[in-house]
């Protein structure tokens, strides 16, 4: 099966300790049946700390938290007992995963990095050159039809938003126009109540969207830095290549379309309330919004399947 990722995914490299947030916390992991059997084949006194360590009476095999819901193998120095006892063959597969998507169609696969993860956040939206993809394992490649013309439109799309000789704002206009989609007109005071009525995970979102909420939109400006404009040009971009590809599943190109555009409006609203508030934005900052952002609404199936139906209606 030919497999094709950004041209940025081979240079990710989980950063481990020098994480800040660390996806060993705060997550249920599952374990997998192939690697669970694994773990029951280990013996002595590491292998009674695999079994003792995960909890086998739901549907699913994962992990029991400790206190902080920290993963049990997580040591004090934020690194994977798993990993320093067993190698990293041992890790289950959604550890071995993380943070990576991928896409599936008939004949090929595309791979990316997810922006919940401040490594993979720094590395898409400091790459400076125009996102291209490359193939990673090449064979013979037979398309449906329908995704041929996705892969096709999604193309025309890629060259619309990665104009420079625009803005990122107006290359959105572009390409919203060339799918036929109406610009959103609510305001951020109505979108903060939508992303009040979906589940979060962390309370700094909370504290987040309290301070959309109390801001003047008129003023959430930003400086016409050119680092900035392709950070942001990364952000669309991302967001399309992860996102538009399950309309061929449900058909929700659209809804699609529109849930990446205001996801990169509200980062965008994000990043200028801090550089109201700071008087200054870099990247470091900028990757971090993302994060937060990614991890609260991207990692949620329930948040984007909300966010879809209210673009729908």
């Amino acid at each position: 099966m030919k497999l094709v990722a950004p041209d940025y995914y081979k240079k990710f490299k989980c950063i481990a300790d020098k994480c800040k947030h660390s996806c060993c916390i705060g997550w249920e992991i599952d374990v997998d049946d192939d690697t669970l059997a694994y773990y029951n084949s280990i013996s002595g006194e590491f292998g009674e700390r695999l079994r003792s360590s995960i909890d086998t009476d739901g549907e699913t095999a994962h992990f029991c938290l400790e206190e902080n819901d920290r993963c049990p193998f997580l040591n004090e120095k934020g690194l994977c007992d798993i990993i320093t006892e067993l190698g990293e063959q041992a890790l289950c597969q959604i550890c071995d995963d993380h943070p990576r998507y991928r896409n599936f169609y008939s004949d090929s696969e595309e791979i990316g990095v997810g922006m919940s993860c401040e490594a993979a956040a720094m590395l898409i939206l400091s790459h400076q050159d125009k996102t291209q993809l490359e193939t990673l394992c090449d064979a013979d490649e037979i398309l449906w039809e329908e995704e041929t013309e996705f892969i096709k439109i999604r193309g025309k799309l890629w060259n619309m938003l990665q104009n420079r000789e625009k803005t990122v704002d107006s290359r959105i206009k572009d390409a919203l126009g060339y799918c036929g989609i109406a610009e959103n007109t609510a305001s951020l005071r109505q979108w903060v109540s939508v992303y009040r009525g979906l589940e979060r995970l962390d309370s700094v979102w909370d504290t987040v969207l309290d301070a959309l909420e109390n801001a003047d939109e008129n003023n959430l400006v930003l400086p016409q830095f050119q680092w900035l404009e392709i950070a942001f040009e990364q952000l669309i971009v991302y967001f399309t290549y992860r996102h538009l590809a399950d309309s061929l599943d449900d058909g929700r190109f659209v809804a699609r379309m529109q849930f990446a555009v205001q996801s990169y409006r509200m980062i965008k609203y994000i990043a200028a309330l801090h550089f109201a508030h700071n008087g200054s934005i870099d990247i470091g900052i900028l990757a971090e919004i993302a994060r937060i952002y990614s991890a609260e609404i991207e990692y949620s199936t329930d948040n984007i399947e909300a966010l879809l139906d209210i673009f729908e209606k």
